[in-house]
């Protein structure tokens, strides 16, 4: 088989495993508009990568659809009084070693701070390690058959249903064991992977995790191999050194609020978009994919809110029209 070996081909088919999990169908169309090439040319690098095991097909003529080929799999169960630091350096770490350190030291991060939330936390009796790895990327995955943590955190908190639980994780700075813990780990761990997420009896963090898990916990992470994030950035961004590198600085994701879409219209909502966020002097409230936001929301936030708690700087980001709209209505007030 006759493929360019040159830079170019080389940056071709990189862009075809880069974009390959986004465009499974139409993968081939989206490579040849990118290069201006013909469908003929592109299938030659594809053909390429299917020979080199960096990508499976599924399903013939129009239903063809490619995905990146796991280049290694891996699974072990565990006891709960395993160290995470033992299983990462006797386990995980040899089926990954070559990454480069930056990643490394991510997934040295992650991976120890979610296996001792299971150990901790879970009060499960088995702790399951999955890893799949492709020429792309790396996923790992972490799975108890505990309590679930987003039941732990309901009765914690007396909330009347597990599904206001995943907001108070996003924020940062809960836990249920305040002696022992500060609430740091899954807010830090969910920013440096490229996808993160939470399953628990039904319920989930971000919705983009493949397992689905009714009983216990299941945490999934995904970064690519060539990720150039720095575990540093993400602390300095969150923990800054003008704060003393406290956690001072939180992005509360204002979607998680709504139980039914464009329903965010009550002063109780934004009680529970409010709750415990006067522990951080800086809050970003994320409006991404919020089209509309009700009166009395806006003005427990932005005025209510924003005149009670000078110490607190509330800040907006990814908000429409619509809600910029009641926003300012709020603060004129």
């Amino acid at each position: 088989m006759r493929t360019p070996t040159d830079a170019r081909g080389q940056e071709i088919r990189q862009f075809i495993l880069a974009w390959v999990e986004e465009h499974p169908h139409d993968i081939a169309q989206l490579t040849a508009q990118q290069f201006g090439l013909t469908r003929q040319a592109v299938n030659l690098h594809v053909q390429r990568l299917l020979a080199d095991a960096d990508l499976v097909r599924q399903g013939k003529t129009r239903r063809t659809r490619f995905f990146l080929a796991p280049k290694k799999t891996w699974q072990k169960h565990y006891g709960r009084k395993q160290s995470e630091s033992d299983v990462w350096e006797s386990d995980v770490l040899p089926q990954i070693a070559d990454l480069p350190d930056n990643a490394l030291d991510i997934w040295r991060y992650c991976f120890t701070e979610m296996f001792n939330n299971a150990v901790e936390h879970s009060s499960g009796t088995r702790i399951t390690v999955q890893l799949k790895r492709t020429a792309v990327n790396v996923e790992i995955a972490i799975i108890d058959n505990g309590v679930g943590i987003f039941k732990k955190i309901q009765r914690a908190m007396k909330f009347s249903s597990e599904r206001y639980a995943p907001l108070e994780l996003a924020k940062g700075k809960f836990t249920t064991d305040p002696a022992h813990h500060t609430g740091e780990g899954i807010f830090f761990t969910s920013k440096m992977p490229d996808a993160f997420d939470i399953s628990s009896g039904g319920v989930y963090f971000t919705s983009v995790s493949p397992l689905k898990n009714p009983k216990g916990t299941a945490v999934w992470m995904k970064l690519k191999n060539t990720s150039d994030r720095s575990r540093k950035e993400i602390f300095d961004e969150y923990a800054s050194p003008e704060n003393d590198y406290a956690f001072s600085k939180t992005v509360v994701p204002v979607k998680m609020a709504e139980q039914n879409p464009n329903d965010l219209i009550s002063r109780s909502q934004a009680k529970r978009i409010l709750l415990r966020i006067d522990r951080f002097r800086t809050v970003v409230l994320d409006f991404q994919n919020v089209n509309q936001i009700g009166q009395a929301f806006a003005d427990e936030i932005f005025r209510v809110f924003a005149r009670s708690h000078p110490g607190t700087d509330v800040q907006v980001k990814n908000a429409n029209e619509e809600v910029l709209k009641m926003i300012r209505r709020a603060q004129s007030a």
